[in-house]
């Protein structure tokens, strides 16, 4: 798509988030600090908020535990499997969880394709609102998360789908 990036910060438990949008305003990344393979700002890009407002209200009330399911136009630029994906992550239900075992039997693909799974579960350009946090291990396990496990946890202890260890 032609035309500029608008982009935004949007603090939030996690940090302060970098929100991108196309010329539409149709979000197209969330990044949190630190996060392997987050965008960070170009000299290109127009700041600008307008865009982000419905997702600036949407993400305080999901911190809040007051939003389940986000209402927003996303737009995102992957291959056709990455695609295929992000999709199935659309799925998985606020406080669920699904293994990338899982995710790959839902899309048909062989026992083989999980590590493809994985790579593009950690490449989802859209953290929070497009739920990779929800993937895990076969074992129960967190594994990998792009913005670190610490946030993992965190967005799956909100969610209701891990419980605080005391």
């Amino acid at each position: 798509m032609n035309g500029p990036t608008y982009w935004a910060h949007v603090e939030s438990p996690l940090g302060s988030l970098l929100l991108t949008a196309d010329p539409d305003g149709v979000l197209t990344s969330l990044s949190v600090p630190g996060q392997k393979g987050g965008r960070t700002v170009q000299q290109d890009w127009r700041h600008d908020r307008g865009p982000f407002r419905s997702a600036e209200e949407q993400l305080a009330a999901y911190f809040a535990a007051d939003l389940r399911e986000f209402q927003l136009p996303l737009r995102s630029a992957g291959t056709a499997f990455r695609e295929r994906v992000w999709a199935a992550l659309d799925s998985v239900p606020y406080g669920a969880t699904t293994t990338y075992g899982e995710v790959a039997a839902r899309l048909g693909v062989s026992r083989m394709a999980v590590r493809a799974v994985g790579g593009a579960v950690g490449a989802n350009p859209l953290l929070i609102v497009r739920p990779c946090h929800r993937v895990i291990g076969a074992d129960g396990s967190l594994t990998g998360y792009a913005g670190g496990l610490d946030r993992k946890m965190r967005l799956l202890t909100l969610e209701g789908s891990l419980r605080v260890q005391r």
